[in-house]
């Protein structure tokens, strides 16, 4: 046979509000779906009585609840809190006869409404003096089995309290270690970053100095390079200014092949040779050739003869 399941709990009766009762509660290993016994006293006399399986079914398809749910109710009326107000129970007759049966109901108060979860019929029991003594003992074995099962809960928290507390040693040795450890890190990255920004001042000084110089040798570049320009400009006006005279803008215009009894170029010619302007070249060339003039005025004695 499987093991048992006992409670008890006391119930109090509306209609009786002076007397308590004690009920008892036995049920097998697999729950009070499967049927169960109840032993109801109030210390003097008992009734007992039982519900088998097949009541249970019965009351559950009566009040067309599943049987999971019914059950679900049923334990928390019968071995539930006592002081719930959500369940309520009634005798009759009230108050019972001592040698004679009862009827105990149990009802499901829901929104200030109830219903019958069920009912059973307890019969006196003959020596009640007995029931009430194995009553007595089922308290005193569940007491100390609460009691053993509260050492090893107090025995385990104690336990539970030294890990805590040397659990909260460690981490507290571990937070320091932290602490040093940042402030140990944090002064290396201190002295780290120092040096990285001493390297990049440095380096933007020496970046801005060579700026500098190549901004001051570019510089010298451009005025180097006006100056050669002016000097330039300078001799090319020089040169135009002393080449051009009135009687040769016509000559320019003509072609720049020198004439094969040109006279050799003068000192002045060698002098300006650096020149890169050809305009002014020309203009010195033609200025030399003054040979061919006297037989350009040849034909006037022949314009004299033919006016004659």
């Amino acid at each position: 046979a499987g093991m048992r399941q006992t409670s008890v709990r006391s119930l109090h009766v509306p209609s009786e509000p002076d007397s308590s009762y004690f009920l008892r509660v036995d049920s097998g290993e697999r729950g009070l779906g499967f049927g169960f016994e109840l032993l109801l006293t109030d210390g003097q006399n008992a009734w007992r009585g039982d519900v088998s399986e097949a009541a249970v079914c019965g009351e559950a398809e009566e009040l067309e609840m599943p049987t999971e749910r019914y059950i679900q109710d049923l334990q928390q009326v019968l071995t539930g809190a006592e002081n719930s107000t959500n369940y309520s129970f009634s005798l009759t007759p009230s108050p019972p006869d001592s040698s004679s049966a009862v009827t105990l109901a149990y009802e499901k108060v829901q929104r200030d409404i109830s219903f019958r979860l069920g009912s059973v019929l307890l019969n006196a029991v003959p020596e009640p003096a007995e029931a009430v003594r194995q009553l007595l003992v089922h308290g005193l074995r569940r007491g100390n089995a609460l009691e053993r099962h509260n050492h090893k809960l107090e025995e385990e928290n104690q336990r539970l309290s030294q890990e805590h507390q040397r659990i909260t040693a460690e981490l507290k040795h571990y937070a320091d270690d932290k602490e040093a450890l940042e402030t140990e890190l944090y002064s290396r990255f201190v002295l780290v970053l120092n040096e990285k920004k001493a390297k990049i001042r440095s380096l933007q000084q020496r970046i801005t100095s060579l700026q500098e110089a190549r901004s001051s040798e570019k510089q010298k570049h451009q005025d180097s390079a006006k100056s050669d320009h002016s000097e330039g400009q300078e001799q090319d006006e020089y040169g135009g200014s002393t080449d051009e005279e009135p009687g040769d803008v016509q000559e320019t215009a003509a072609p720049t092949s020198l004439p094969p009894d040109a006279p050799a170029a003068s000192p002045l010619d060698d002098s300006l040779k650096d020149i890169t302007d050809v305009a002014p070249c020309r203009k010195r060339r033609f200025r030399h050739t003054p040979a061919p003039q006297p037989e350009v005025k040849k034909p006037t004695p022949q314009r004299s003869q033919k006016k004659r």
